[in-house]
């Protein structure tokens, strides 16, 4: 779990696109493209946007909720407070049950 978040913030795309969701929760698909060409120049078509976002998903770092027509996106970190505690409070680790 822990190579997948790691691979996932490998690329630069997806770093953007998690810092556009940690600044404002809750976009659609479009919402986020939209921020990435206006704020970023980034011209990415909506299905790279959506792979991109497929990757995050699947490692735990962007979780989806349907709501009538539209999908909402929303930052999950804990995978990231996963692997800092892992590292930067390792006694904390060892108390976990």
């Amino acid at each position: 779990m822990t190579e997948d978040v790691f691979k996932a913030l490998a690329d630069p795309t997806r770093r953007r696109i998690l810092d556009e969701l940690v600044e404002r929760d809750g976009q659609t698909l479009f919402e986020i493209c939209t921020r990435l060409v206006t704020k970023h120049g980034l011209g990415l078509t909506r299905q790279a946007v959506s792979q991109h976002l497929a990757v995050l998903e699947s490692a735990g770092l962007v979780l989806s909720r349907r709501q009538g027509r539209y999908k909402f996106h929303d930052v999950n970190t804990e995978p990231l407070e996963r692997i800092v505690t892992r590292w930067l409070r390792p006694d904390a680790q060892e108390k976990a049950p």
